[in-house]
């Protein structure tokens, strides 16, 4: 029974020792296959990376291309808004540049009309005189009157600074007057009697005259010292 039992071990070990190298290679093959999977997706890693990296090195160079398209187009739109402001700027100055032109014209014209419609006022106001000195200087002629002469040109004379008062004409005081380089003129000097006297207007060689407050015409003295 021992010896049957010892056979039948025997038997079975072979069969077990079979099974065994079966399941191992299995295993073998089981580990080959994973290692072979392993590697395709190692090497399918391997092969995506390059694609990867032209498509992010495409992307960079798609972004950039559009950033410095931004900076042109902006770019392009400042110098068309510069050159709209300058057109414009430009425009403005000529329009402005026109005006003050016929300003100054029309200024100029304004001027001469006015200094000529002066002038002619003045010569029609003191028209009256004149036509005064001619009755007086044929009366004269007709009967010589010593009195009568010097009455009627008493009068014109009185006509006539009227008249060029009304004007704005102001006759500078001279005589008694202290001398003031802004009205006189000093013609000559002359030893003053008494310190009162001193730095006066002593003589008026020619009268001197103001327009409008304005000096016409100094006043030529002589000063005392």
């Amino acid at each position: 029974m021992v010896m049957k039992n010892k056979e039948n071990k025997e038997k079975e070990t072979p069969q077990n020792n079979q099974s065994a190298a079966e399941k191992s290679q299995e295993k073998e093959q089981v580990t080959d296959n994973s290692a072979q999977d392993s590697n395709t997706d190692s090497g399918n890693d391997e092969t995506d990376k390059p694609d990867q990296k032209r498509d992010a090195d495409k992307t960079a160079e798609s972004k950039a291309e559009e950033e410095i398209q931004d900076k042109i187009d902006e770019k392009q739109l400042l110098i068309k808004t510069l050159e709209e402001k300058n057109k414009e700027l430009n425009d403005k100055y000529l329009r402005l540049f026109s005006e003050f032109d016929n300003f100054r014209k029309r200024s100029m014209k304004e001027k001469n009309e006015l200094i000529k419609t002066a002038a002619a006022d003045i010569i029609e106001a003191v028209l009256p005189v004149l036509d005064d000195l001619e009755r007086a200087y044929e009366s004269a002629v007709e009967s010589p009157d010593e009195n009568a002469l010097t009455e009627g040109l008493n009068l014109i004379q009185t006509k006539l600074k009227t008249t060029l008062k009304q004007k704005g004409l102001e006759e500078i005081p001279g005589v008694g007057e202290p001398f003031n380089t802004d009205y006189h003129e000093a013609v000559t000097n002359t030893p003053a009697k008494d310190d009162k006297e001193k730095g006066k207007v002593v003589d008026q060689i020619q009268k001197g005259y103001l327009l409008n407050g304005k000096v016409l015409r100094f006043a030529k003295v002589v000063v005392a010292n």
